[in-house]
């Protein structure tokens, strides 16, 4: 089954700018701004502009032209806060989620950059 795409989602409604947000980095096909509830003292959402539900939904559809400027922003991202280990930072946590058992609660494609301060284990084995 190929992936719907809900218009109505939050971060579609951001684009759309019908939502405000705090903006790290605006691209062309990309879209970096300040998570509203942080997990960490950086914590940064990269969005693709276009309708992309899920990290393989982005890999397997978007253009060159959407992945390496969402890749290219998404390392910006790292360097604009600092977080950059080969520069003098401290380090980053990347994560997307995808589907239930990844527990993606906004149906459009996102990453986290998440920095700051030492974040534990990945997973919690159960």
């Amino acid at each position: 089954m190929a992936y719907a795409y809900d218009p109505q989602n939050i971060f579609a409604k951001i684009l759309r700018g019908e939502i405000p947000n705090n903006t790290v980095l605006e691209t062309e096909h990309t879209l970096a701004f300040r998570d509203i509830a942080p997990k960490a003292p950086d914590h940064v959402l990269v969005i693709p502009k276009g309708p992309y539900v899920c990290f393989d939904h982005f890999c397997n559809e978007a253009s060159d032209a959407e992945l390496v400027d969402f890749a290219r922003a998404a390392g910006q991202v790292c360097k604009m806060i600092g977080a950059e280990p080969g520069h003098g930072g401290d380090g980053f946590r990347a994560i997307t989620n995808a589907g239930e058992d990844g527990v993606q609660e906004v149906p459009h494609y996102h990453l986290h950059i998440l920095a700051g301060r030492p974040l534990g284990p990945m997973l919690l084995m159960r």
